[in-house]
């Protein structure tokens, strides 16, 4: 336990004295000499600096012009990412942006488009590499609820929910595996060790319990975890994390009253969101969850960066709920 205790103090503690404020700190081994190795807590983090956890990480966030995605993308901007910021809705993406550079805590391009469109995603990964020189996190959060009875359900509405939760993020996987997978081959070829990446997707209880209503929605939330969990075995050998995180009720456009007419344009047409009568689900959902509440997009947002965080250095294939103790 006291050599444990050692190795975390020489992870946020300079050899000689402590930390002021905004001081970066280069990642210590367990031998307490500077390295860019992978092994250890927090190791191939070229900087850590306590309170700035993703300090010069390269990290593109879909969906991030509303609610978890939004919340994500303020909350990673304040931990020092340089963030490539990507939505359907050109005003929402304008707004983040001008939010995070009014507030100076980090840097961000954004690009507004369909993350169904390949050519689109092309499109975001080459913007990353042109700013920021390469990839180190991908944040797939890009989804929506198109709901229906399984009997009365469109095929359009069924594949709508695999294009974009399932496909999309398949897609944005594999264009940004020259600067993910085959960038820390190379490095692996050149330096014994790869700087450390992560994929990190969005699963919902929907995918893991079922929910009446949304067959293709949870259909496309398990096969978000399955496409995480297999990543995650693949590029496990290159020092590239995948995990998903699965939300339970989380306070955003999807979970909120259907009645108060939040809609997303997909392919031409208005999708209305919500759930019918959301304030009575809600209710449901506080009696039956251990926390006794509903959670905030500012928590799931926390959660995200907990996952992406150097801390979480050894966690990869997990499917972590992020539920209030509810659906247990």
């Amino acid at each position: 336990m006291t050599k444990r205790i050692g190795v975390l103090r020489r992870h946020v503690e300079p050899e000689g004295g402590g930390v002021e404020r905004g001081e970066a700190v280069r990642v210590l081994s367990s031998s307490g000499a500077s390295s860019s190795s992978t092994s250890g807590l927090v190791d191939g983090f070229e900087t850590f600096e306590p309170g700035r956890l993703l300090l010069n990480r390269r990290v593109i966030v879909t969906g991030a012009g509303a609610g978890i995605g939004y919340a994500a993308a303020l909350l990673f901007a304040a931990h020092g990412a340089r963030l490539v910021l990507c939505d359907l809705d050109e005003e929402r993406l304008r707004a983040a942006s001008d939010f995070i550079r009014n507030a100076g805590s980090g840097s961000c391009v954004t690009l507004a488009g369909d993350v169904t469109d390949e050519a689109y995603v092309q499109r975001v990964i080459d913007l990353a590499v042109a700013e920021f020189g390469g990839i180190d996190d991908l944040v797939l959060n890009a989804g929506f609820t198109w709901d229906g009875v399984l009997h009365k359900m469109s095929d359009e509405q069924w594949h709508a929910m695999l294009d974009v939760h399932v496909s999309a993020p398949r897609t944005m996987i594999k264009l940004a595996a020259p600067y993910m997978r085959d960038a820390a081959k190379a490095e692996i070829a050149a330096n014994g060790t790869a700087r450390p990446r992560s994929v990190l997707t969005v699963g919902s209880v929907s995918g893991t319990h079922g929910n009446a209503g949304q067959t293709n929605y949870a259909a496309a939330k398990a096969g978000v975890v399955g496409l995480t969990k297999s990543l995650a075995k693949e590029w496990g050998p290159f020092n590239v994390r995948a995990n998903a995180v699965v939300f339970g009720h989380i306070e955003t456009r999807l979970t909120a009253d259907k009645g108060k007419g939040a809609s997303i344009r997909y392919r031409g047409r208005e999708v209305k969101l919500g759930i019918p009568r959301g304030g009575g689900v809600g209710d449901i959902v506080r009696a039956s969850t251990a926390l006794g509440r509903t959670g905030t997009a500012n928590e799931a947002a926390g959660a995200m960066l907990m996952l992406l965080s150097p801390y979480a250095s050894y966690i990869t294939g997990q499917a972590v709920e992020v539920t209030g103790g509810g659906w247990m």
